[in-house]
């Protein structure tokens, strides 16, 4: 509970060194990058960054990534059960480029720092601040990155594994305190941010997803870019990620409900529950779930189907 209060009101630490962390290196990096992900990759300097999509020709998203553009690389930091699709999906579209992957997993340990006082907690550290999203600023032999896990704000610290230790006590010196995976879940559903693999994964298109700041729709031709465009053009989706918040009746109160579940309004089918979690915050159920458009906006009242009667869902658009 310490480390759930730390990232809902002041600051927490993560440790996320099983997430996926592969360098891109060679001449031909930003092409190949660029023509494989929603993003304009070209765009980026040393120093900057962004949030994408890896997509297959049939436009459903492979994973998602932080590209992290560095002097002589970029960095992909995505999640540990992408990183050996991720890696083989790349390197089977380098032909005659000139492009070498790396898998870093294993050499780079992640530490996130998460909550509304991240920067203050990177100051007690003696740690540079990026100021704008997906920015990076080098610390020694570590890299500070402004972006987060839950939704909440925060840094990725990506460090050699040997100095994980030294961080970790230098965290506890400071008083900031781990927050568990099931802790940062929550919070992450209370903040409606989705994660690869529970909310998102191959089964659903870009648009579904309303993770928009993943794609550049102007940047040109890439992957899955067909499938991509003609939903856009034709605004043809019939279900969007959203987040619910959920009263349920006694004895179900308090228990979330399982992915897959499915909402109701009426006796029409309204959608999907993708994942749950009971907010100590709010007192109540909150989760993702995809719904049919036709009962998407904010505000609309859904229910969900419980033993001894409905639980009541409204929508919600953080």
């Amino acid at each position: 509970m310490d480390g759930y209060l730390g990232l809902r009101e002041s600051a927490a630490w993560i440790d996320l060194s099983a997430r996926g962390k592969i360098r891109v290196l060679g001449e031909d990096r930003a092409r190949l990058l660029h023509a494989m992900t929603t993003q304009d990759i070209q765009s980026l300097s040393p120093g900057e960054g962004c949030y994408a999509f890896f997509l297959n020709a049939q436009g459903r998203i492979l994973a998602d990534v932080n590209v992290f553009c560095r002097e002589d690389y970029f960095l992909l930091d995505t999640e540990p059960a992408t990183r050996s699709k991720l890696f083989e999906h790349i390197d089977r579209y380098i032909i005659a480029d000139d492009v070498t992957l790396e898998d870093a997993t294993g050499d780079l340990a992640t530490i996130a720092i998460e909550g509304p006082r991240a920067s203050a907690a990177l100051n007690l550290l003696g740690a540079p601040v990026p100021e704008a999203d997906f920015a990076t600023q080098v610390w020694g032999n570590r890299t500070v990155a402004r972006v987060n896990s839950t939704g909440a704000s925060g840094f990725f610290i990506f460090l050699p594994t040997a100095e994980k230790a030294d961080l970790v006590a230098a965290l506890g010196g400071a008083g900031i305190l781990e927050a568990t995976p099931q802790e940062a879940r929550t919070v992450r559903i209370e903040h409606g941010r989705p994660s690869y693999g529970e909310e998102i994964t191959e089964r659903y298109l870009v648009q579904e997803t309303a993770q928009l700041n993943a794609v550049h729709f102007s940047k040109g031709c890439y992957l899955g870019q067909e499938i991509v465009e003609r939903v856009r053009s034709r605004a043809q989706i019939h279900r969007v990620l959203r987040r619910l918040e959920i009263d349920l009746p006694e004895p179900a109160e308090g228990a979330p409900p399982l992915a897959g579940s499915k909402l109701k309004a009426g006796e029409a089918d309204a959608g999907e529950i993708a994942s749950a979690a009971f907010s100590p915050a709010l007192g109540k159920v909150v989760a993702l779930a995809y719904v049919r458009t036709a009962f998407a906006e904010p505000g609309t009242e859904i229910r969900l189907p419980v033993s001894g009667g409905s639980g009541d869902a409204r929508v919600v658009v953080f």
